[in-house]
C-alpha cells in the first residue's frame, strides 16, 4: 500500500514542519516581545526545563503518556480519513469508567482491580466515541461536529459526577473520593515518582503501529483512506471501517484517561482532560498520521508544553499566552500543508 520513500524524500517531508515551527515561535517572540517580556529568557525556559533536572524531565514524561494515547486516538481514525476531535470527552468516559470500577471495586487485590479498572477506560472511551461513529455509519452525520459535541457533554458529565455521584467534601475542588489502593499503577521510579503507565503507552504504541501497518485490517484502514470508492468496488466494507476506526480511537482516548486516574490522581478531578485535546490533534498533524512518527512529536510537544507552563510560573507570563504559541504552531503547520499541495 505504501511506496518506498527515499531517506531524501522523509527529510524532504520534514522541513516543512520544522519551518512551519520556526515560523511559529518567531511569530510568538514578536508577541511576547511587544509584551514586554525577555524572548530569549522565555525561549530558554521552554526548550531546557524539561532536561535541567530530574523532576523536570519526569513531569514531561508524565505529559508525554496521555499525549501518546491521545494522539494515537487521532491519528488511528485518520488513516481511514476521519477525524476524531472527540478525544476530551473519550478520556473523560474512560477516566469515569476506571473510577467507577476503582472506587466500587475498592477491596479487591491489585492483580484483579488495575486490569479490571484499565478495561473499564477502554470500554468507556469506545462506548463514547461509539456514538458519533454510529450516527455516521447510521445516518452519513459528520463525525467532526458530533464528536465536538460531545467533548461538551463529558465535561457536564464530569463534573456531575465529581459534585454529585462521588463527591469528596474535604477538597475543595470538584474532585471525586480516592479509588482503592489496589487500582494504583505500580511506580517505575519513586521519586520523582513515574507510574509504568509509560510502558503502556508505549507498548499500545507498538501495537498500534503494527495494526496499521502490517496487518490485513490495517491495510483495509489505509485502503479505505486513500480513496474510499475504490475499496469499495474492492469489497471492502467503507462504513463499517469507518465506525470502527472512530471506536478504535475511543479505546485509545479512554485508556489514557484510565492511565491518568489510575497513575496521576487516583480519583477523579474537574479538569483533568487538561489541553490535550489541540496538542493531540497538532501531534497527529506534524505525524501526517504516520503511527510510527507519533512517539516523537509526542515528546517533543510534551517538552514544549512543560516548558511553557514553567515559563507561566516563573515569567509570570499569562497562561493565555501559551495558548497563543501553541495555536501559532497548529495554524502554520497546517498553512504548510496547504502550501505543499500547491
Amino acid at each position: 500500500m505504501r511506496a518506498h520513500r527515499s531517506p531524501l524524500a522523509v527529510v524532504g517531508g520534514v522541513v516543512p514542519y520544522v519551518v512551519s515551527v520556526g515560523v511559529a515561535f518567531a511569530a510568538a517572540g514578536i508577541f511576547l516581545a511587544v509584551m514586554g517580556f525577555d524572548v530569549p529568557r522565555a525561549y530558554g525556559t521552554i526548550l531546557l526545563t524539561s532536561f535541567r533536572t530530574a523532576n523536570g524531565f519526569v513531569q514531561t514524561l508524565l505529559k508525554f503518556v496521555p499525549l501518546l494515547l491521545l494522539a494515537m486516538a487521532f491519528t488511528v481514525p485518520l488513516a481511514a480519513w476521519k477525524f476524531n476531535i472527540g478525544g476530551e470527552g473519550q478520556l473523560i468516559a474512560g477516566a469515569i469508567g476506571a473510577a467507577a470500577v476503582g472506587i466500587a471495586l475498592a477491596a479487591l487485590p491489585r492483580a484483579a482491580l488495575l486490569p479490571a479498572l484499565l478495561l473499564a477506560g477502554v470500554v468507556g472511551g469506545a462506548l463514547w466515541a461509539g456514538v458519533p461513529a454510529w450516527l455516521l455509519y447510521r445516518f452519513g452525520i459528520n463525525e467532526i461536529l458530533t464528536t465536538v459535541l460531545m467533548n461538551f457533554v463529558s465535561f457536564s458529565l464530569l463534573d456531575y459526577v465529581t459534585t454529585e455521584v462521588w463527591p469528596d467534601p474535604a477538597a475543595g475542588h470538584p474532585t471525586s473520593v480516592s479509588i482503592g489502593a489496589g487500582g494504583h499503577l505500580p511506580l517505575l521510579v519513586s521519586s520523582p515518582p513515574l507510574h509504568a503507565g509509560l510502558l503502556l503507552a508505549l507498548g499500545v504504541a507498538a501495537a498500534t503501529y503494527v495494526y496499521v501497518n502490517h496487518t490485513a485490517a490495517g491495510y483495509e484502514l489505509r485502503a479505505v483512506g486513500a480513496n474510499p470508492r475504490a475499496a469499495l468496488l474492492h469489497g471492502i466494507a467503507v462504513r463499517r471501517l469507518f465506525l470502527l476506526s472512530l471506536v478504535l480511537g475511543g479505546a485509545l482516548a479512554g485508556l489514557a484517561g484510565a492511565v491518568e486516574v489510575a497513575g496521576v490522581h487516583h480519583r477523579l478531578i474537574e479538569g483533568l482532560q487538561s489541553n490535550y485535546l489541540l496538542l493531540s490533534i497538532l501531534i497527529g498533524l506534524i505525524a501526517k498520521g504516520n503511527v510510527l512518527a507519533v512517539p516523537f512529536v509526542a515528546f517533543a510537544i510534551a517538552v514544549l508544553d512543560v516548558g511553557a507552563r514553567a515559563m507561566q510560573r516563573t515569567m509570570l507570563i499569562p497562561g493565555e499566552v501559551v495558548f497563543v504559541v501553541e495555536g501559532l504552531i497548529l495554524v502554520f503547520v497546517l498553512l504548510s500543508d496547504v502550501v505543499r499541495r500547491r
